[in-house]
């Protein structure tokens, strides 16, 4: 099983330790990963010994580098089970809701990549440690998905036009990058979890919420960081301003029109548009209508808009194209079904919003 287990014990109380291990596959999340964690947290809610709950990776190449797509496409083109994506889907948005609303402090530590499903377990976590070597994204435009696990809830929290610029362009931040916007609370020096659950272990948890949650901060707040000479410098900062005037306002089209015609900038922002010209324009047009649609919604709402998304591109070529060209064929060179964003029918993109279950059998549940 690509997940480990394990409750350890402290000088009172127990913490509840999930720890990825595909590290082949930069622990990508598969359904039985989904289902051991989900059932880790089933058990753990309402256990009175269980006071926190630790979600870590084994090894140090990843995190998470977001779900399985090589099964995604196998089960989308007749060579795996046909019923496997929405199984998938369905389960990873209910442990990610449930860990949203996990009644016990959850700590994240991430290490290195954290793209697509990382940044959905991440951004889950109350509390969320980050490494100096951080690359996270939700790189979504280049395999014709568009921006889920919850993006539709972070991304549209972060400073004007930031979080439109992310989903089209899955630029790559640092972990400068992270800290500045909000999307990680601190960093952490890469060889330092072992003494950091040390240090959780040998204090006293009494169950709590509020009380252990006092301590926590207190603990986080005493930790030794690395410095901030030690970080990479944050690539945002000298950009911020520039994606703000770009994408805080007009259509989609004037806005991705905006961001191909700017003079070229520096090495990551070409990456950037690099990845807006290639990317699905498909993808483009869901991430601007996703980030309209969930300014106002509550975090159920959100799972469940960003479910129906995810099953309409199960059915629809685009994702199958997309990872056929970026991990299966590896030609990178996608044959979109449409060629740029003024092309997509609006009734393509609405079609993606209409969910296939009645609004009493949410697949979206509290537990």
């Amino acid at each position: 099983m690509p997940i480990q287990v394990h409750e350890l014990a402290c000088q009172q109380g127990v913490i509840g330790q999930i720890t990825l291990d595909s590290q082949a596959s930069l622990n990508a999340l598969s359904e039985d990963m989904i289902d051991a964690m989900q059932a880790a947290l089933d058990r753990w809610q309402d256990d009175d010994r269980i006071c926190l709950v630790v979600v870590d990776a084994a090894g140090d190449r990843a995190f998470c580098a977001g779900g399985d797509i090589v099964t995604l496409y196998q089960s989308m083109t007749g060579q795996a089970d046909p019923e496997a994506p929405r199984r998938f889907f369905s389960k990873e948005y209910q442990l990610l809701y449930h860990l949203h609303r996990f009644p016990k402090p959850v700590i994240g530590w991430a290490q290195r990549v954290v793209m697509g499903g990382g940044m959905g377990l991440l951004s889950a976590c109350r509390y969320r440690l980050v490494t100096p070597d951080l690359i996270m994204a939700m790189p979504e435009i280049t395999i014709g998905l568009f921006p889920d696990v919850g993006a539709s809830w972070f991304l549209n929290r972060l400073p004007a036009g930031l979080g439109l610029f992310l989903g089209l362009t899955g630029a790559r931040l640092n972990a400068s990058d992270a800290l500045r916007v909000g999307l990680a609370d601190m960093a952490v020096h890469q060889d330092g979890k072992a003494a950091f659950l040390d240090q959780l272990q040998s204090q006293s948890w009494t169950g709590s919420v509020a009380a252990d949650d006092n301590r926590l901060y207190r603990l986080l707040n005493q930790l030794d960081v690395p410095a901030p000479e030690q970080l990479p410098t944050s690539e945002l900062a000298s950009c911020e301003q520039t994606i703000a005037h770009l994408c805080r306002r007009g259509s989609l089209q004037e806005v991705v029109g905006r961001l191909l015609s700017h003079p070229e900038g520096n090495d990551w922002w070409q990456s950037c548009i690099s990845n807006l010209r290639a990317g699905c324009p498909v993808t483009a047009c869901l991430v601007s209508e996703q980030l309209k649609r969930g300014q106002q919604m509550a975090l159920k709402d959100i799972f469940e808009m960003e479910l129906a998304m995810a099953l309409e591109c199960t059915r629809r070529p685009d994702l199958r194209e997309g990872v056929r060209a970026l991990m299966i064929d590896r030609d990178q060179t996608p044959a979109w079904t449409y060629s740029r964003v003024e092309a997509v029918p609006r009734e393509v993109i609405d079609a993606h919003f209409i969910p296939d279950w009645t609004p009493d059998n949410s697949p979206i549940e509290q537990r």
